[in-house]
């Protein structure tokens, strides 16, 4: 008698897929959420003036001057 073999979900994996099932617009909320934060237009002065600022980092930071 063959055995049927389940492929593995993990806890993570059923409790993200029962979230997505519980609120279908989660994805469009992350997303949403997303572009408030992190997906903005970028200022090219303000950066090329961030790295114009950058100081080098010392080969062994820890060591005393």
């Amino acid at each position: 008698m063959p055995f049927k073999v389940k492929p593995y979900v993990s806890e993570v994996t059923r409790f993200i897929q029962d979230l997505k099932q519980s609120d279908p617009q989660l994805e469009v909320k992350q997303k949403q959420g997303r572009a408030l934060l992190w997906d903005r237009p970028q200022n090219p002065e303000l950066a090329k003036a961030f790295d114009e600022a950058r100081v080098p980092q010392k080969a062994y930071v820890y060591g005393s001057h």
